[in-house]
């Protein structure tokens, strides 16, 4: 009797065991489990930790509660200015409602993915290139409403989508290159004519200030020499006065014009001495106009005197008599005889 009462407690110790082990389960803390009865889904959904259930009657289901990253493969499409382009994206999503991933959709992944490379494709046709390439954050925004409408119903809830990267063909580079490049360009230029203007500025008002105050522009004209003598081989032009030269030639220009008087030649004889002496005594009536008028052109101003040298006036007077040539003289009249330095010239003779 013993013997059958310990066999029945061992038996029915094995049983519990056998049943404990085959309904016993554990949930982890980031899973749920779906319990589904005769095929008929019971609503409760079991917590993390430990949890049994009915066996051969009941089964459970563990859904994953992380949050999920779904790479989308690179989609090619026509963006709306007529240009291919190949983009590929990236998908964060996680479960909310365990039961609706099961029951209302086969897999829930492959529904994503798939709503996911379609939405794409629909943002590529309705976006511009700038806009893929400079505003990714909206277009990352208009991805995320386009599958997350359809994912409610689900049971999953999208997180974020980020548009990873935007290939462009050969040719559309380059022409991008040669864009941004004019545009450096153009903005270079810009800065250039700035800076020229500004430049433009400071130098007249740097003008203006040297005007009104001379011994400025003596002190930049003598450092600019101290720059330039600085280097070595350089040529070193110091500027002249121009006035000073416009000056001297208007004085030397009335000395070359004044012509030196002529001298008397003695007469042979004394018909050809009074008809002589009558011509000079008739030129000597019509020369005084043209002395006079040689007095008043080679008279020196005021101004031009007080300005050349000491002796400077005389020696010019001498130099213009000396380089005057004497007047020719006739064939039958002699030879001149000049008299000795200090001595007085031979007297005229008379006309009886």
């Amino acid at each position: 009797m013993v013997e059958e009462l310990v066999v029945a407690g061992s038996a029915v110790l094995a049983g519990c065991a056998v049943y404990t082990m085959a309904a016993a389960r554990v949930v982890k803390q980031y899973e749920r489990g779906v319990i589904f009865r005769l095929g008929r889904l019971c609503r409760e959904v079991r917590e993390p930790g430990f949890t049994l259930i009915v066996p051969v009657i009941e089964r459970m289901h563990k859904v994953n509660m992380q949050i999920v990253t779904m790479p989308v493969p690179a989609q090619e499409g026509i963006t709306r200015d007529n240009v291919t382009v190949r983009v590929d994206a990236v998908v964060y999503f996680r479960v909310v409602d365990a039961a609706n991933a099961l029951v209302e959709v086969e897999d829930y992944r492959f529904a994503v993915s798939q709503m996911a490379q379609t939405s794409l494709r629909s943002i590529i046709g309705k976006s511009d290139l700038d806009d893929l390439l400079s505003n990714r954050e909206k277009l990352n925004e208009g991805l995320e409403l386009m599958i997350d409408s359809p994912a409610v119903g689900w049971g999953v809830q999208i997180d974020r989508v980020e548009i990873k990267d935007v290939s462009l063909p050969e040719a559309m580079k380059r022409s991008m290159a040669r864009q941004a490049e004019a545009d450096r360009e153009r903005r270079a230029r810009v800065i250039n004519a700035d800076a020229e203007l500004q430049a433009s500025k400071k130098l007249a008002e740097a003008a203006g200030e040297m005007s009104r105050q001379p011994a400025a522009l003596q002190l930049r004209l003598l450092q600019t020499v101290v720059a330039v003598a600085a280097e070595k081989n350089s040529t070193l032009v110091l500027p002249f006065p121009v006035e000073l030269l416009r000056f001297l030639e208007r004085a030397q220009q009335p000395a070359a014009a004044e012509p030196a008087p002529r001298a008397a030649a003695p007469p042979t004889s004394p018909d050809a001495g009074a008809k002589d002496t009558a011509a000079g005594t008739g030129e000597a009536a019509a020369e005084p106009p043209a002395i006079a008028s040689r007095a008043e052109a080679g008279a020196q101003p005021d101004g031009v005197a007080a300005a050349l040298p000491d002796g400077f006036e005389h020696a010019m007077t001498e130099d213009r008599t000396d380089a005057v040539p004497s007047p020719p003289r006739r064939r039958d009249e002699p030879a001149a005889e000049h008299p000795p330095d200090g001595a007085a010239p031979p007297p005229a003779p008379s006309a009886a």
